[in-house]
């Protein structure tokens, strides 16, 4: 019905009136999809050759909004952005061999990107390894160099304690820091052991023997999880969450019930929250059925914020997530 034309200029008439004549396809529907240096020009390209329309009219469709401004508002934000933002997201994906797997962690990278523009700023992201501080700590101080610091989320114990060592120096030094699933079950571990000085705390993720299991799985998941259930002993999908008055994360979604997508596991354990505030943090979120918590900060610090949810999974282009939002407002200030 519709073909794009892949090339390094755009079609001209001639070229278009060929592909129609061979391929039984009216002019209007050969729409030129030329190169451009950056991607998120396409749309704007497209409908110099009114694909939308074409689209629409196939469908016997119509459109609630036809006009690009805000996708166009974006473009000129992405070309006027001069000033840099420096991020580093410490993981343990990126490398193998000689590569570096930036995919592993795309819907964080484009997050980032989205709350930089929306700022005008221009994102440099860096891949930091987790593991490169586990064998050599000397090297955590090359986090003073970036404006604010990110640890994602994964699954396993390799590379867990260079990401509790980076979340410990951005604690000290007033990094801004933001922990995403995984991240945020990081940043419990660190607190417990160099703040409560639970010295053996961890994750039952990453030691299933220790003492002090400030993170670990809720009753009904231990007993999916004995039955090899494991699909079932994770928490997929939206849950609500009720944020506490006055929290960064507050002013920042502007409500005080929200619901966010998760893909985890492990929770933080209730045995430990009492001693958690009684030492400074802050449970910014909770799950309003089970209490479960969603979302922690740190009292006397720029930005130090992690969620058990996914937020990079609701960012988009036009529309950057609230946290991303104001982490990189704290980046840009630091």
């Amino acid at each position: 019905d519709i073909i794009l034309g892949r090339s390094s200029k755009p079609l001209d008439q001639p070229r278009k009136r060929k592909i129609s004549m061979f391929c039984n396809i009216e002019p209007q529907d050969i729409i030129s999809a030329p190169d451009v240096d950056l991607i998120y020009e396409i749309p704007m390209n497209f409908e110099e050759d009114n694909l939308s329309n074409r689209i629409l009219k196939k469908f016997k469709m119509r459109s609630r909004k036809k006009d690009l401004k805000e996708w166009r508002k974006l473009v000129s934000q992405i070309r006027r952005a001069e000033k840099i933002v420096k991020i580093g997201i410490v993981g343990k994906y990126f490398e193998t061999g000689d590569f570096t797997l930036k995919d592993s962690y795309l819907s964080v990278i484009e997050s980032i990107k989205y709350a930089a523009w929306h700022f005008k700023r221009k994102p440099e992201i860096s891949w930091l390894s987790a593991e490169k501080y586990e064998k050599d700590p000397s090297k955590l101080k090359e986090l003073k160099e970036f404006d604010g610091i990110i640890v994602p989320g994964g699954f396993g114990s390799r590379g867990v304690e260079g990401k509790i060592k980076a979340v410990e120096f951005c604690r000290k030094n007033k990094i801004p820091f933001f922990g995403l699933c995984l991240g945020l079950q990081i940043a419990v571990v660190e607190f417990a052991r160099n703040v409560c000085g639970l010295k053996d705390a961890n994750s039952v993720e990453v030691n299933a023997k220790t003492k002090n299991p400030v993170i670990d799985v809720m009753p009904e998941q231990k007993k999916r999880i004995k039955e090899k259930r494991y699909g079932g002993s994770m928490r997929l999908g939206a849950y609500d969450c009720r944020l506490a008055p006055g929290t960064i994360s507050a002013k920042a979604y502007k409500t005080k019930d929200i619901s966010e997508r998760h893909r985890h596991r492990y929770e933080v354990n209730d045995d430990y929250r009492e001693i958690f505030e009684k030492k400074g943090m802050i449970i910014a979120g909770v799950n309003p059925d089970k209490d479960l918590v969603e979302i922690i900060e740190l009292k006397n610090h720029p930005f130090f914020v992690g969620v058990q949810f996914h937020p990079e999974y609701k960012s988009r282009p036009t529309n950057p997530h609230p946290l991303f939002k104001e982490f990189i407002r704290k980046s840009i200030q630091k």
